[in-house]
């Protein structure tokens, strides 16, 4: 909690306890210097306070006219005090939530290639996740005010509005982004910001959810690279349990997510060896030198090769997939300095 709402906060409480003081005395007072029943002690006691001028229950005495003259001066003063801290504490939060906003807009105004989560529901989450263990720079708009206010942190940056509108894009910083993942729960939502994500900036990697497979191929024109149906996987995964249920227990145990305990890496050549002179997978030799083994091999078209022969030529452009233990995958990153 800010510092400055904290104190405020104190002083609220200061000003609460010295009102039930005064509200105490008041009664207590009324009722022993002018035998009130508690009802009239408590009304009169009030009405003192508040100085609302109401007509006395029963003629008072001097005795009591002096306590009451004290007791109207120290209410007023009391009141007076409550009144200007609540005042103060409510101008306070109005300006923190303000200076907390411009700080934040100013923290995504410094992101460069970076990526823009849309939608911070169940799988926008998971994305958040996976980004923060790969410390990967990102932007999550979210319409939802209350989402935004238990979520929020110097770690999960919000744009809050509708990521339908282009102001809301810049504002998240789209001109300068490197991917979008729009992770919207309605499809023709995901197909408007895929569209506008797409004329914006014609170089961004768009990754967008679909709930179904008729929006497949419809976000797929509309700009999307990838397109991804959470059910079908889920679907998928469920079944494949039944089939193959020791294998996709051993995938499973297998993590890709942080730097302590991923068990595969991605690795682009260029970071392997010098680009002037075209290597292959025995010349490099990872099994030796770090442990891992190499598993696939993409090459510079897009096109995947499974269990790669040691004599492939390792061509510019292109990405090995390399399985290890997380010691094994450490010393790979520390060998070749991969982010």
């Amino acid at each position: 909690m800010n510092p400055l709402i904290k104190l405020f906060r104190t002083k609220i409480y200061t000003a609460v306890f010295l009102l039930g003081i005064i509200l105490i005395i008041g009664v207590l007072g009324f009722k022993m210097m002018s035998n009130y029943t508690w009802i009239d002690a408590l009304y009169m006691t009030v009405i003192t306070i508040t100085t609302v001028g109401f007509g006395e229950v029963q003629p008072l005495d001097d005795n009591t006219k002096v306590f009451t003259i004290f007791l109207i001066l120290a209410s007023v003063i009391i009141l007076g005090y409550a009144i200007t801290v609540i005042t103060e504490y409510i101008l306070s939060k109005n300006n923190f939530e303000e200076l907390k906003q411009r700080k934040m807009q100013k923290k995504i105004d410094s992101f460069n290639n970076h990526i823009i989560i849309c939608g911070y529901g169940r799988n926008g989450k998971q994305a958040a996740k996976k980004l923060l263990a790969y410390k990967k720079p990102f932007v999550v708009i979210e319409k939802s005010k209350e989402t935004i206010d238990k979520f929020q942190s110097e770690m999960v940056p919000f744009v809050l509005g509708n990521a339908n509108e282009d102001d809301i894009l810049y504002q998240a910083g789209i001109d300068r982004a490197e991917t979008l993942i729009s992770a919207l729960p309605n499809d023709a939502d995901n197909l408007f910001v895929v569209l506008s994500a797409r004329q914006i900036n014609n170089q961004m990697n768009i990754i967008s959810r679909a709930s179904q497979e008729t929006s497949y191929q419809k976000l797929k024109l509309a700009g999307a690279n990838n397109v991804i149906l959470p059910d079908r996987i889920g679907g998928d995964h469920m079944a494949s349990l039944v089939v193959v249920p020791d294998l996709i227990e051993f995938i499973d145990n297998l993590s890709i997510v942080g730097k302590a305990n991923v068990n595969i890496e991605e690795v682009a050549v260029e970071k392997l060896f010098s680009a002037s002179k075209i290597e292959t997978l025995r010349h490099l030799d990872l099994r030796k030198r770090t442990g891992c083994t190499v598993i696939g091999y993409k090459d510079n078209k897009g096109e995947y090769i499974v269990n790669p022969e040691a004599d492939m030529q390792l061509q510019p452009n292109s990405k090995i997939i390399v399985l290890g233990r997380p010691e094994q995958i450490q010393k790979l990153n520390s060998l070749y300095d991969i982010d």
